[in-house]
């Protein structure tokens, strides 16, 4: 950003994330891609926690490991065997950021404590207001992005049979494999 714009964004008060370009990423996953547009700035922490595991390659071999059908698709976080991988301490949660869980929209998972999320990561496969700030506990769930192109691939993982598995329930019974999230570089 040149240094005009940048003064012109100071005496106006506003930031230069104010006018950051949105980031796509795409999901390759055994049922088909799923490209991302995540939105800096109004998750700008969310945004970076997640691109950082991107960036890592944390998610390549992840799975899918909690679909329902009409609610949502959630991974990130285990591997094929029901292993939970490592992560980086959890981000603060920024779901007062008026994004609302749509049909589409990408949020991330959390604990019952606020402040826990690290990788993991759900899919709206229907509309949650009730997972909107300041939803059943004070605090919500942050959409950070939405699916851009590849729908119909959550609704094809959505649609798969789930079972009980390693204590866990709503674990798909064909193993939906996230094979790699890479960021998608843009044209300038």
């Amino acid at each position: 950003m040149n240094r005009l714009l940048v003064s012109l964004l100071f005496a106006l008060g506003l930031s230069g994330a104010a006018l950051a370009e949105p980031v796509k990423v795409v999901m390759e996953t055994s049922k088909g891609d799923i490209e991302l547009t995540l939105d800096q700035d109004k998750a700008p922490v969310s945004v970076a926690n997640f691109l950082r595991y991107v960036d890592e390659g944390f998610y390549d071999n992840t799975i899918f490991h909690r679909v329902i059908s009409g609610f949502m698709i959630q991974g990130g976080g285990l591997t094929a065997g029901m292993k939970k991988k490592s992560t980086h301490e959890p981000i603060k949660n920024e779901a007062k950021n008026g994004l609302k869980n749509q049909r589409g929209t990408i949020a991330m998972a959390r604990t019952g404590d606020p402040h826990s999320a690290t990788t993991q990561f759900f899919i709206n496969h229907k509309d949650n207001t009730n997972l909107d700030y300041p939803s059943f506990d004070g605090w919500g769930y942050t959409v950070f992005g939405k699916v851009s192109k590849g729908m119909e691939v959550v609704d094809a993982i959505a649609a798969t049979p789930t079972t009980m598995k390693s204590g866990r329930g709503d674990v798909p019974v064909e193993t939906i494999l996230i094979k790699s999230i890479k960021r998608v570089e843009t044209q300038k």
